[in-house]
């Protein structure tokens, strides 16, 4: 691998304008304002594991439609919040995770390693993009228009009305919502988190979702979208040069409507502490894209840089530091009675 983009010193000035609509947050307040607002309906299911209790959950998303997913708890957390869910009374901190791009919520015993901390762990299925998925996947009802190329970047790319990621950016925040009405979750405890696609979906969640305990931005995908578009050499951001290379005519209107999804704007309004991640070698998220939406960030804010790596990022060197970040944000996991002791192993 090689440097994609800019050094770390460049990186680190690189601040371009990148205006936002001028309706921008009347947009999004319309948006949020289509269909009812329900609570999250859970359901257990076996997972097969002794320490963590899985639900498969239903929440309304955009415009009421299905989004589901998985909640993740300590085993023993009690669904109702009656009594031992918390620290001096309090219900389980909360970590809302948002997935990569074409990925899907999978099976119920995977991604452990927030519950397996003693954290609430809500995570939400990505509309139509479950080909990993379990049976289960949440859909996407409304088709893309003629014209769009394979992905999900493009569709409904004349309108940001139309766009995909209107529905999925308002999923998410009826998802954080959700977990808010969780009665086993503190609702002044929650930190939403993801990678590559599911940080820019953090980043959205943290600029329409006030008093966030945290937001844990990993290598994040659709910031200075325009930028990415121009340089990644690797997709998603690629869709969208094959779409106006087809479409030559529909340039402007096509970064007009993307405008409205990108995480620059996002970060502008956010006030949550923040934890960044970005890789320098990244050809997929370009990490001038990603230093753009850091510097406007608006709430308090530290980034970890990984100088010789791509979009992995850090891994799992970097999910310590996250781990980390939500101790110092949310307070010590907690601990149940059905965590291992030395009183329960064999001599």
């Amino acid at each position: 691998m090689a440097l994609t983009d800019l050094t770390l010193d460049d990186c680190m000035t690189y601040r371009p304008d990148v205006p936002a609509p001028a309706d921008f947050d009347d947009f999004w307040t319309r948006t949020l304002a289509l269909g009812p607002v329900g609570a999250p309906v859970l359901r257990p299911v076996d997972n097969g594991l002794a320490l963590i209790d899985t639900y498969d959950v239903t929440v309304p998303g955009f415009d009421g439609q299905p989004v589901r997913g998985w909640l993740r708890v300590p085993a023993g957390t009690d669904p109702d919040g009656i009594g031992g869910t918390g620290t001096g009374g309090r219900g389980l901190a909360c970590v809302v995770e948002f997935l990569g791009y074409g990925r899907g919520r999978g099976l119920p015993h995977e991604n452990l390693l927030h519950p397996a901390a003693g954290y609430a762990h809500l995570l939400m299925d990505t509309r139509g993009q479950g080909w990993s998925a379990a049976p289960g996947a949440t859909s996407d009802p409304a088709p893309g228009p003629s014209g769009t190329v394979p992905g999900f970047l493009t569709r409904g790319l004349d309108r940001p009305e139309d766009h995909y990621y209107r529905r999925l950016f308002a999923d998410a925040v009826r998802w954080t919502e959700a977990a808010r009405a969780l009665p086993m979750v503190d609702p002044d405890r929650i930190v939403v988190t993801g990678f590559s696609q599911g940080g820019g979906i953090a980043l959205a969640v943290a600029g329409l979702v006030p008093g966030l305990a945290g937001v844990m931005p990993d290598v994040p995908f659709l910031c200075h979208i325009r930028r990415g578009a121009e340089i990644a050499p690797e997709p998603p951001y690629t869709e969208i040069a094959q779409y106006l290379a087809l479409h030559r005519d529909r340039v402007d209107r096509a970064f007009t409507t993307l405008s409205y999804f990108d995480g620059v704007h996002f970060a502008a309004r956010a006030d949550a502490p923040a934890l960044f991640s970005i890789a320098l070698m990244d050809p997929v998220c370009p990490p001038s894209t990603c230093f753009t939406a850091y510097h406007r960030y608006a709430g308090e804010k530290s980034v970890e840089v990984y100088p010789f790596n791509g979009h992995e990022g850090g891994g799992r060197v970097h999910e310590r530091l996250q781990l980390a970040f939500l101790r110092d944000r949310v307070g010590a996991p907690r601990t149940t009675g059905a965590s291992v002791t030395a009183a329960h192993l064999p001599a």
